[in-house]
C-alpha cells in the first residue's frame, strides 16, 4: 500500500487524489504545501507516546514544523540510575508516521449499504451518524432490555482515557449493558493465580532481578512483546551474573539476545515438564522442606485440610500414589520432547540456586488447559523457597505496582450480568441458554442475546477473535445482532462488519495519559501534536454527542467538555497519592515522569518475614497448593484441586493428530502491535508475514523455503509464505498473530491470519481463549 516515507522531498511530491491526501499536519483544510527538507530548523519538539496496546509505552518526540510532523525521535535522556531507564521506542514506535498518516485513513462517517461484512458504505454526516446511534441504542434497550447491549473487547488504544471504557460509561448511565470480565491476554493467569496466592500481585519489581542467580523465562518473549523496561532489566541481571534460560517452542528473539540456554517443548505440555521437575526435587530432597511446611497447604499428606484424604496431596500426585503414574523425567520426555536429562538438570539448577526467578509469559496460559501451567509454576516457586525473597519470583500472574494512576471512572452498571470476554459470540447465538456453567456471573442466566455491539478502536470483532469464519457467519446474520457501531482508523476486517463506521483519531491528535504493561515506574503524557484530519473525531467527543441525544451528557462528561479535562483530573489524582508528582503543566511539557526507588518491591515479603501478622490473602492464610475452592467445583478431570498435567484436546496426544499432524501456535510479532501496523509498508520490510516450520517437517512435505503454502484444519484455510528454520521444534508451526483477515472468494485467508484456524472452545475454569491450541496440516500449493 502507499504510505508516507521519511524522505521529505518524496513526501512533498506524493501524488494522490485530493480526496485521499493526508499528511502529518494541520488537518482541517489539508492544503497542499511544500515541506522543508531541513530537519535542523524544526520549530518545536512535542513529547507524546504511542497509546496502542503495546507493552512498551515508549516516549515519542514529534518534530513539528509548520504544523507538519516531519520526523520522530524517542527518549534519549541518560538515566540517573538503573531504576530510571529510558522509555525508548522500538521499530514499531519509530514507524508511527507511516501507519497513522497513511492515505488510507478513514475520513468521514459511513453507513453500510448492502449485506453486512462486504465492506460497502456510503458517506453520511456526523449528525446522521449520531442520530442513528442514539436512536438504535434507545430502541434496542426498549425492545430487548439493556442487557442486550454489549461493548466489545477493544484495546486499539490503551490509556487512562480509553474508548471501550467510555462506551461502557455511556451505557451504564443509560440503563446498563451486558458486562464482561477477563481479557484475551491474561484470562487464565489473572483468574487462577489468586487460587494459590489470593492475589495477582505476585511479582517483584524488575530491578530485583539484579539479585537473581537464575532467571527462567517460561514462554516469555519481551524482546517482541516489550513489557515496559523488561529487556533493560534482563540485561542488567545478565551483566551481574544471572543465567537466563528460555523455555519456548521457538528460539524466540529474547532467547537470541540473552539466553544461555533454549529448551524447546511441545505446546500444551508445560505441566508435564513442571511435574517432572517437582519429582526430581522431591526424590532428590532438593526442595525447601521448611518453607513448604510453614507456608503451604496441601503439598504433602501431612498438610491436607481437615476432611481430605492424604492421597489428594500434590506430593502424592507427583509420586503416582493417586493415579499410578509416577511423574518421572522419562514420562515427561515422552509427552513434551524435552530430554529427561535436561529436565533433571533444570530442576537441580532451579532448586539449588541462591535466588531464582521463574517468570511466565502469557502464551502458555492461552492453551486448552491454560490454568494449569499458571498454578504449576507457583508450586515450583514455593518448593524452591523463591517467594518473598530478593531475586526470587512467586510466579503466576506476576503483577506488581508501586504507583496509583487513576483512570476515567465507570459508574455502577445497573445490569449485574457478566460474561467471560471470550464468549461474546456465544452470547449472540445462545445467550439466554448461558449460565453458571458458561462462566456467567451476577445472574443465574442471561435475559437476552446480544443485539447491539459497540466496537470502538479495536479489531476483535473479527480479526483478533478465534475462528474468523464462524464469527463472520454470526455477524452477517442481521437477525442476530441488529446494530453494530465501529470506530476505526482504517477499513480493517472488523470495520467491514459495521452498520455505522466512524473515523477515529490517532494519539498524535488527542491528549491522554498512559502507562506501560505492568513493569516500569513511569507515566507518560500523550500530548496532542496536530489536529485530526478531515472529519475524524475522538470517541469521547462523539459519545458526548450521543449522550446529549439520550439526555445524559452532563453525567457523561462530568463537566469536562474535552479529554484534556480528564487529563487534569487524572494528574490531580496522581498528586493525591504521590505528592512529589509535578504540576500538570510541567508534566505536560516534560511528557514523562519517572519514579526512582532505593529498594526493589518484593511480593509477599511481609508474609514470609512475619506470617502470624501477615497471612497470605487466601482462605487458609497460606499458599494453597491444594485449593478447597477448586475441589468444591467438582470437576476434577478438567479443574483439579492441585495443578496437574492434563492432555489437551488438539494437543500432541489427541487422535485428531492423525488427520492434522502439526501443532500451530501464534506469537506477538516485532513488526505489529496485535493487528496495528499490519498495513505499514516499512514494517512489512522489517518482518514479512510468514509461517515458521522446522526443516524436518518441511522436508517431509516437499516444501521449499519462501514459497506459499496452505495451512488448514476443519475451521479454515490460510495461505502464507513459509520460513524453514531450526528455530522451532519439530511437530510445531508458528504463525505471527495480527495479520488482517482477507478471505478470497474460496474463503481462503490470503494474508495469514492465525484466527482462521483457532477455536472458540474456552478453557474450563477461566473460560479464557486457547488460541495456541490448534492442530493443522500444511500443504504445498
Amino acid at each position: 500500500m502507499e504510505g508516507l516515507t521519511s524522505n521529505l522531498n518524496e513526501l512533498s511530491q506524493l501524488k494522490v487524489d485530493s480526496s485521499l491526501e493526508l499528511t502529518g499536519c494541520k488537518a482541517k483544510g489539508l492544503e497542499r504545501r511544500e515541506v522543508d527538507e531541513e530537519f535542523q530548523e524544526v520549530e518545536e519538539i512535542i513529547p507524546t507516546a504511542g497509546t496502542h496496546n503495546c507493552g512498551g509505552r515508549c516516549l515519542i518526540k514529534a518534530h513539528v514544523k509548520d504544523d507538519i510532523i516531519v520526523r520522530l525521535s524517542t527518549d534519549n535522556q541518560q538515566p540517573d540510575q538503573p531504576a530510571t531507564p529510558q522509555a525508548r521506542a522500538c521499530v514499531r514506535g519509530r514507524a508511527y508516521r507511516q501507519t497513522n498518516f497513511s492515505p488510507h485513513r478513514l475520513k468521514y462517517p459511513l453507513k453500510r449499504v448492502g449485506p453486512r461484512g462486504e465492506g460497502n458504505f456510503e458517506r453520511i454526516s456526523w449528525e446522521e451518524a449520531i442520530d442513528t446511534i442514539a436512536s438504535e441504542t434507545k430502541r434496542i434497550k426498549e425492545e430487548y432490555g439493556p442487557s442486550s447491549r454489549y461493548v466489545n473487547y477493544a484495546w486499539g488504544y490503551n490509556a487512562r482515557i480509553q474508548a471501550m471504557k467510555l462506551a461502557q460509561r455511556l451505557l451504564a448511565l443509560d440503563g446498563g449493558y451486558l458486562g464482561k470480565y477477563n481479557s484475551y491476554s491474561t484470562a487464565c493467569t489473572s483468574y487462577v493465580t489468586p487460587y494459590t496466592y489470593g492475589t495477582t500481585e505476585t511479582g517483584n519489581t524488575l530491578d530485583d532481578w539484579a539479585n537473581s542467580e537464575l532467571i527462567i523465562l517460561w514462554g516469555h518473549n519481551p524482546a517482541e512483546t516489550v513489557f515496559g523496561t523488561t529487556m533493560y532489566h534482563l540485561r542488567q541481571a545478565k551483566e551481574t551474573g544471572a543465567k537466563i534460560i528460555v523455555i519456548d517452542p521457538r528460539y524466540n528473539d529474547t532467547a537470541v539476545a540473552l539466553a544461555d540456554e533454549w529448551i524447546p517443548l511441545l505446546p500444551t505440555t508445560d505441566n508435564a515438564v513442571m511435574d517432572a521437575m517437582a519429582y526430581v526435587m522431591i526424590t532428590e530432597d532438593l526442595y525447601d522442606r521448611e518453607f513448604v511446611e510453614e507456608y503451604c497447604l496441601g503439598f504433602d499428606p501431612s498438610q491436607m485440610p481437615e476432611g481430605f484424604a492424604s492421597h489428594q496431596s500434590y506430593k502424592s500426585y507427583i509420586l503416582g500414589e493417586s493415579d499410578s503414574i509416577v511423574k518421572t523425567p522419562q514420562w515427561a520426555e515422552e509427552i513434551s520432547k524435552v530430554p529427561a536429562d535436561t529436565i533433571r538438570r533444570l530442576a537441580r539448577e532451579y532448586a539449588t540456586a541462591e535466588a531464582a526467578a521463574l517468570v511466565q509469559g502469557w502464551g502458555p496460559q492461552r492453551h486448552a488447559y491454560g490454568e494449569q501451567p499458571v498454578r504449576g509454576a507457583t508450586v515450583l516457586a514455593a518448593m524452591t523457597g523463591n517467594v518473598g525473597n530478593n531475586g526470587g519470583w512467586a510466579s503466576g500472574a506476576g503483577y506488581v505496582s508501586r504507583q496509583i494512576i487513576p483512570q476515567v471512572p465507570l459508574p455502577t452498571n445497573p445490569v449485574k450480568a457478566k460474561i467471560p470476554v471470550f464468549l461474546w459470540t456465544d452470547a449472540i447465538v445462545r445467550g439466554t441458554d448461558m449460565g453458571e456453567q458458561d462462566g456467567v456471573k451476577g445472574v443465574d442466566k442471561l435475559d437476552n442475546n446480544i443485539k447491539l455491539i459497540m466496537n470502538l478502536a479495536g479489531n476483535a470483532l473479527i480479526n483478533q477473535h478465534s475462528d474468523c469464519n464462524r464469527t463472520a457467519q454470526i455477524l452477517k446474520d442481521e437477525s442476530k445482532v441488529e446494530f453494530i457501531v465501529v470506530s476505526e482508523l482504517f477499513m480493517t476486517s472488523s470495520a467491514k462488519f459495521a452498520d455505522i463506521l466512524l473515523p477515529g483519531d490517532t494519539f498524535f491528535e488527542r491528549n491522554n495519559i498512559s502507562t506501560p504493561w505492568g513493569y516500569g515506574d513511569y507515566v507518560i503524557y500523550n500530548n496532542k501534536v496536530v489536529d485530526a484530519p478531515f472529519e475524524c473525531r475522538n470517541e469521547y467527543d462523539w459519545l458526548a454527542d450521543v449522550a446529549d441525544k439520550l439526555g445524559i451528557k452532563e453525567e457523561f462528561t462530568a463537566g469536562k467538555e474535552r479529554m484534556e479535562g480528564w487529563c487534569e483530573w487524572i494528574v490531580a489524582g496522581i498528586q493525591k497519592h504521590h505528592p512529589e508528582f509535578p504540576s500538570y503543566q510541567k508534566f505536560k511539557e516534560r511528557g514523562i515522569y519517572k519514579w526512582a526507588y532505593e529498594q526493589p518491591k518484593v511480593a509477599f515479603k511481609e508474609q514470609i518475614e512475619d506470617p502470624e501478622n501477615n497471612p497470605f490473602p487466601t482462605p487458609s492464610g497460606k499458599i494453597e497448593i491444594f485449593s478447597k475452592r477448586l475441589f468444591g467445583l467438582n470437576q476434577p478431570e478438567e479443574i483439579p484441586a492441585i495443578p496437574k498435567y492434563i492432555a489437551a484436546w488438539e494437543g500432541p496426544t489427541d487422535q485428531l493428530i492423525e488427520k492434522y499432524p502439526l501443532q500451530c501456535i501464534g506469537w506477538h510479532y516485532k513488526r505489529r502491535c496485535h493487528s496495528i501496523h499490519d498495513n505499514n509498508p516499512w514494517l512489512e520490510e522489517v518482518a514479512r508475514q510468514e509461517m515458521w516450520i522446522n526443516p524436518k517437517d518441511a522436508s517431509a512435505r516437499g516444501i521449499e523455503d519462501g514459497e506459499d503454502v496452505r495451512v488448514f484444519n476443519d475451521r479454515g484455510t490460510v495461505q502464507i509464505p513459509v520460513k524453514i528454520t531450526p528455530r522451532i521444534i519439530s511437530g510445531v508451526v508458528a504463525i505471527p498473530q495480527g495479520a488482517w483477515w482477507q478471505p478470497n472468494q474460496e474463503g481462503v485467508d490470503t494474508r495469514g491470519n492465525i484466527n482462521t484456524l483457532t477455536t472458540q472452545k474456552a478453557t474450563p475454569l477461566a473460560k479464557g481463549n486457547p488460541q495456541h491450541t490448534n492442530l493443522v496440516e500444511v500443504n504445498k500449493i
